[in-house]
């Protein structure tokens, strides 16, 4: 973006989504790569989310077989002003699957924990959970008709932003 300023408050708006939600829906591939949506409670990392994730859920063991997924975190429809067209911001991830007791681990425990309380620290003890690191591969930020921004890859927008200038366009009439 040539506006610094502009794209510095699109930048905090994105920053303020994300960090107002507490859960995000996501979009995995089972083993026959059929897509299969859920969601998670998650935690903000730098340039990153944290999920812990349980082996019984569809999602969880999606994750493990194909990393690549995607991410979307959305306003509540009650505060929508406008249905179609919700604030919200969407990823591309890459889920890297964090080693028990490694400082990653530590760190993305921390992280869920500080967001979501103790019910972190006892899931994290039983042996289904896994923790997921989630890699921003590319994103996109809508915040109503005619403003959409793409996000740079390897970041969860606070910074690299493109303006979509090519939006909705009038349909062409049908000659009967």
């Amino acid at each position: 973006m040539n506006n610094k300023g502009l794209e510095k408050r699109i930048n905090e708006e994105i920053m303020a989504l994300v960090d107002s939600r507490k859960s995000l829906m996501l979009s995995t591939l089972d083993e026959n790569k059929r897509p299969y949506a859920s969601y998670a409670p998650f935690a903000i990392g730098e340039d990153c989310l944290y999920v812990l994730i349980s082996d019984v859920a569809v999602h969880g063991v999606n994750l493990r077989l194909h990393p690549e997924a995607s991410v979307l975190i959305i306003e509540d429809e009650d505060a929508a002003i406008e249905l179609f067209a919700r604030l919200r911001v969407s990823y591309q991830i890459e889920a890297e699957l964090i080693e028990v007791d490694s400082s990653a681990w530590n760190v993305g425990i921390a992280l869920l924990t500080e967001r979501h309380g103790q019910r972190i620290s006892s899931l994290s003890q039983l042996g289904d959970f896994r923790l997921f690191k989630l890699h921003p591969r590319g994103g996109r930020y809508v915040k109503g008709f005619g403003k959409a921004y793409q996000i740079e890859s390897g970041t969860l927008g606070d910074k690299g932003l493109a303006h979509l200038r090519d939006g909705h366009k009038k349909r062409e009439a049908v000659a009967s």
